[in-house]
């Protein structure tokens, strides 16, 4: 799957909706961003976008933003409840999906350095981003705010990361910088503002004291009482949710709850969420309560159960859970894999050298596993096989995994190759070399990537023909013999594509590997055909 970055800029103009509409149209516009939410405020005079893409997306479509807010924004007139000190106020990059944290600090860090050279205005770096403990919260850089900015940036301590250490009136100056998602979490509670406050103290990172802290890290949370719902809640930040998970909190917030003979009337999430928060969830209550559950919309299912999620407004995952509202098109990503089979069969057949053996051999190692799983689910929740359930229990999931993971392949390989072809079309010259070699080891590394996934299926293979249900039996036979020519066609693709590979060591390495891999997958093809054989009903 594609990298994904969100940002979530915060413009100090909550009023002026021309203003707003601009820098929305801005984002909009920027090639690989998607837009996702728009939330002005007119008291705080400040609105907050919401906007996802890759890394060299982000940054662009951030900097298109900041440049119509620096044409459109006067500071010098400007006045909110909210705490700021610039035009653009804070601009953090956040990891989502296929991204490391070091990533979004190289997205801020280009970010700062572009703003502060296209347009000249200051900007200080904040969270994983700096490396000075004195600034590195947005609220000891925002100390001040607009108005003491000017005398602020006389300070040597206070030299911007990026661009001049100058006063600029009418845009003062900006923070950028990365930090995990942050998720907007609340506990709903049957009682008074006071219990609730009570739950979050004892939940919250600050606890009461310095000398009291509470027992949840990375979390933030007071109590409050919301008329429109009439009950009270626990409302709470996870800054960090892979830390401390949305689960983590429910189960912490109900635990005090009930010591207190207090109800908890479910919970909800504010804003967007990422699906990796919620499929943590699920697998907490699916091993706490014993449940086998792999297909991913039934376990977002399972989370939104357990947490309540639909207390208070139907949480629709659609809408709710950022990597599906930005999902890939598959038949862009992957057009080969989404084709009909007719289609693919076809285009196998014709006059072109890709898709060809590479792409081929993924998609019947992906059958192979696929016919392994089913062989499981053909046992699995029968009453005739039931002392066998926890058996399919274990089985299951990684044949699953494998067949999902080997899909991909089917385009990576045919991608891998027309690289390769686009490579060897560079003008001669070092970079060609360089290109080439990239590429070669690319169309390497690519079938070697489908051995490997298929590899990891033949120990399940070889315990489900010991226990699956025999009616499926011809189906575990023929899934295995198309695993092993799966693996037995991406090894001749990787040999082939060795031969022009220059890199000795790199050739030994893949090579014994390609060749342990092929020999373990023959060897186990026959032990499991032999078990099969043996078996009676």
């Amino acid at each position: 799957m594609n990298k994904l970055v969100e940002c979530v800029p915060n413009f100090s103009e909550g009023r002026d909706q021309s203003i707003i509409d601009a820098i929305s149209k801005a984002i909009r516009d920027t090639e690989g961003c998607t837009l996702l939410d728009v939330d002005p405020g007119k008291s705080t005079n400040r609105t907050v976008y919401t906007f996802v893409g890759c890394p060299n997306s982000i940054v662009n479509g951030a900097v298109n933003a900041t440049k119509v807010a620096f044409k459109l924004i006067d500071m010098t007139k400007h006045h909110g409840e909210h705490p700021r000190m610039g035009a653009l106020d804070v601009c953090p990059f956040v990891p989502v999906r296929n991204v490391t944290m070091e990533e979004c600090v190289n997205c801020s860090k280009e970010f700062g350095k572009r703003i502060s050279e296209e347009i000249g205005v200051p900007i200080f770096l904040y969270e994983e981003a700096s490396t000075q403990s004195y600034r590195k919260q947005l609220k000891q850089i925002r100390q001040g705010e607009y108005e003491g900015l000017e005398e602020k940036l006389k300070e040597e301590k206070w030299k911007p990361d990026f661009g001049p250490a100058k006063f600029i009136p009418s845009y003062g100056a900006s923070v950028t910088g990365a930090r995990s998602f942050l998720i907007a979490y609340n506990v709903n509670i049957l009682g008074t503002k006071e219990q609730a406050h009570r739950i979050a103290l004892n939940v919250r990172e600050a606890g009461r004291s310095e000398n009291e802290p509470g027992r949840l890290k990375f979390l933030k949370g007071i109590g409050w009482y919301v008329d429109e719902y009439k009950l009270a809640q626990v409302s709470m930040n996870l800054d960090n949710y892979r830390v401390t998970g949305v689960h983590t909190v429910f189960e912490e917030c109900s635990k005090d709850a009930r010591e207190l003979n207090l109800a908890v009337a479910g919970s909800e999430i504010v804003g967007l969420v990422p699906l990796e928060a919620i499929l943590m969830a699920a697998d907490y209550y699916i091993a706490k309560e014993n449940l086998f559950i792999i297909d991913e919309a039934l376990k977002v299912r399972l989370a939104i159960e357990r947490l309540g999620l639909s207390s208070c407004s139907f949480f629709d995952p659609k809408k709710r859970i950022i990597d599906y509202m930005v999902q890939e098109d598959l038949s862009v990503t992957q057009p080969l894999a989404s084709m009909s089979v007719r289609g693919f069969v076809e285009l196998l057949g014709s006059r072109t050298p890709a898709p060809g053996g590479g792409s081929a051999s993924a998609l019947i190692a992906a059958m192979g596993a696929g016919l392994g799983a089913m062989t499981g689910w053909m046992t699995y929740g029968k009453k005739k096989f039931e002392a066998l359930d926890s058996i399919m229990r274990e089985l299951l999931p990684p044949l699953d995994k494998a067949m999902r993971d080997l899909i991909p392949y089917i385009d990576a390989d045919t991608n891998a190759f027309n690289d390769y072809i686009k490579a060897m079309g560079t003008p001669k010259g070092p970079q060609r070399d360089a290109a080439i070699d990239k590429a070669l080891k690319q169309a390497i590394n690519i079938p070697l990537s489908t051995m490997r996934i298929s590899n990891s299926c033949w120990n399940s293979l070889l315990k489900m023909a010991q226990y699956g249900n025999l009616a499926s039996k011809s189906d575990l036979e023929v899934g295995c013999k198309s695993l092993e020519t799966g693996i037995w066609g991406a090894h001749r693709n990787v040999t082939i594509n060795l031969l022009d590979c220059k890199d000795a060591q790199f050739v030994e390495s893949t090579t014994k590997e390609a060749n342990e891999i092929l020999k373990n997958a023959q060897e186990s093809l026959q032990k499991v055909l032999e078990i099969l054989s043996n078996r009676k009903e």
